[in-house]
């Protein structure tokens, strides 16, 4: 489910720095661009990208406030 997700990716982000985590967000908004022509799912890839790449917005955000 989706909050099983959220929970996810917030122990990512606790498990490493601020550097670390938006490097790991950025990398999955790459591999989500990289490959969304190539899976067959690519409404579905570019929503992951764009999920990824709100979370790195809001990091950004919060950290340039």
């Amino acid at each position: 489910s989706n909050t099983v997700n959220i929970d996810c990716i917030n122990g990512i982000g606790k498990s490493m720095s601020s550097f670390a985590f938006k490097g790991y967000l950025k990398g999955n908004c790459m591999k989500y661009l990289w490959r969304y022509d190539y899976k067959g799912k690519q409404v579905e890839a570019l929503q992951k990208a764009g999920w990824y790449l709100n979370k790195l917005t809001e990091m950004v955000t919060e950290e340039n406030s």
